[in-house]
C-alpha cells in the first residue's frame, strides 16, 4: 500500500476539520464499498473513512495473505499496518479523535493498529473477527494497551462458521487482559453484520467516543 490508499469518505475535504474520524476496515475479499453503507446507520458526528486493502484477493482485496485455514505471517501484518498508520499520521491531525472499526480481517488490523500506538485512538470495534498471535513481535506493545485499558466493542454470532474456535478463545483471553470490552453475541448473523449489532454499535460510539462520562 502506498500512502494514499483508496478511500470513500462520508465528507467533502473542505468539512473534515474538527470532526472525529471513523476509520472502516473491511473483510477479506471486499473492497472500500462493502461496509461504506453503514456510514449513514452510525452517529453523524463523524466523518467516516472506508479504506481499501492493498492486495487483490478474489473479487475484492485483502490486508494480508491469509491461507485457507486462516493461518497467516504476522510479518505480513505489521507491513500492512504500519502502511495504513502512514496514512493516518497524514489525515488524523485535523481530527478531534480517530476510532476504527474493522470487519472479519478488518478486525485484525484495526486491532494491530491500536496494539502499536494504543494512545492514538479513542475507540475500536471489532465485528466478526480476531486479533492475530503477535508471536513477540516488537511492533505490538501490548504492556502499553493495557495499562491504557482502551474502549473495545466486539460483536459476533457463537455460530461464525469462519473464525476458528481456538482463534477466537485467544481473542476472548487477549481482550479481557487489555481493554475495557463491550462484547456482544448475536443470533442468526453468521459471518456478517446485522441491524441490531450496528445499532449496538453506534450506541457504543456515541457513548465512549463522542460522550465519554
Amino acid at each position: 500500500m502506498n500512502e494514499t490508499p483508496t478511500v470513500l469518505w462520508s465528507r467533502p475535504e473542505n468539512e473534515r476539520a474538527r470532526t472525529p474520524l471513523l476509520v472502516i476496515f473491511h473483510g477479506y475479499g471486499a473492497d472500500e464499498a462493502d461496509l461504506f453503507s453503514l456510514a449513514a446507520q452510525l452517529p453523524p458526528d463523524f466523518t467516516i473513512a472506508s479504506v481499501r486493502a492493498p492486495l487483490v484477493a478474489g473479487p475484492g482485496y485483502a490486508w494480508f495473505p491469509l491461507r485457507n485455514d486462516l493461518s497467516y505471517s504476522v510479518s505480513a501484518v505489521t507491513e500492512s499496518a504500519a502502511a495504513v498508520e502512514l496514512w493516518l499520521d497524514a489525515v488524523g491531525e485535523q481530527h478531534t479523535s480517530v476510532s476504527l472499526l474493522g470487519f472479519s480481517q478488518g478486525m485484525c488490523m484495526a486491532t494491530s493498529l491500536l496494539r502499536h500506538r494504543p494512545a492514538d485512538y479513542a475507540a475500536v470495534v471489532g465485528l466478526s473477527g480476531f486479533v492475530v498471535d503477535a508471536e513477540d513481535d516488537p511492533f505490538f506493545d501490548d504492556a502499553a494497551v493495557a495499562a491504557r485499558k482502551p474502549e473495545i466493542f466486539w460483536g459476533r454470532d457463537q455460530a461464525d462458521p469462519v473464525i476458528p474456535e481456538n482463534v477466537i478463545e485467544a481473542t476472548n483471553t487477549w481482550m479481557h487482559g487489555h481493554a475495557k470490552l463491550t462484547k456482544v453475541l448475536y443470533s442468526g448473523m453468521y459471518h456478517g453484520i446485522n441491524a441490531q449489532e450496528i445499532a449496538h454499535v453506534g450506541e457504543f460510539l456515541q457513548y465512549k467516543v463522542l460522550n465519554p462520562s
